[in-house]
């Protein structure tokens, strides 16, 4: 697939949502300065292309500092750390509109793996890093749509550090994989759409796992999709 022609759709694409979106981001940036700890954006280090760092802007919805307290990168259901308002960003995704400008400065596409903490990318194997982060993170993509609620599938864990970094990480990087061994302008389009379909109607990850025939996932990951 031509990476002119991604580039082209993910500047139309962004361009546009953010267009669409500019009547609700100021009133989002208010209520964050009103509701939260006076700051609007969060801007995490993350793993890109070619193993390059970059930051990801995302509306601020947990207390500063939150990843050096008690439960690290992970969330959970109904952490403590993430603000009143900041539940119904992530609930409804909108804490990740931001990442359309990191779209539109180059540094990720609208589909493509999720960018990762460098902790997490450290434990993929070396050959599978270097496969899957061989093109830009996306905003989206089929690892980010599996585990859209990742957090009600750690609720309950005793230890979700050791859950997520055992069973849900390989998995979403076999996702990932997936992804990458087949991308072509149709499946962009694909998971644009199945993006959209998810915010709106959030399938249960079981049905997508079967509409698009991904790698068979863990009985533990299956008992959780049913419970959800």
């Amino acid at each position: 697939m031509s990476k002119s022609i991604v580039r082209l759709l993910d500047l139309i694409f962004s361009i546009s949502a953010i267009i669409i979106f500019a009547p609700i981001l100021v009133p989002i940036m208010i209520v964050l300065l009103l509701t939260g700890e006076h700051k609007i954006f969060f801007m995490q280090k993350r793993v890109g292309i070619n193993g390059k760092i970059f930051s990801v802007y995302k509306f601020a919805t947990m207390l500063q500092n939150s990843s050096k307290m008690p439960g690290g990168n992970v969330t959970v259901k109904n952490d403590p750390r993430v603000l009143p308002f900041g539940k119904f960003l992530r609930f409804t995704k909108i804490n990740e509109l931001p990442q359309l400008f990191n779209v539109i400065l180059g540094n990720m596409s609208l589909i493509g793996v999720r960018p990762v903490p460098m902790d997490i990318y450290k434990n993929y194997p070396k050959i599978l890093r270097q496969k899957v982060f061989s093109a830009k993170p996306g905003l989206s993509g089929m690892g980010s749509l599996m585990f859209r609620d990742e957090a009600s599938i750690l609720n309950n864990e005793t230890n979700p550090n050791d859950f997520h970094k055992d069973i849900i990480s390989p998995y979403k990087l076999e996702c990932d994989l997936w992804y990458t061994d087949q991308i072509k302008i149709s499946r962009y389009i694909t998971l644009i759409i199945v993006t959209v379909y998810s915010i709106i109607f959030n399938p249960n990850p079981l049905s997508l796992s079967n509409l698009f025939k991904l790698p068979s996932p863990p009985h533990l990951l299956i008992n959780k999709w049913k419970e959800i």
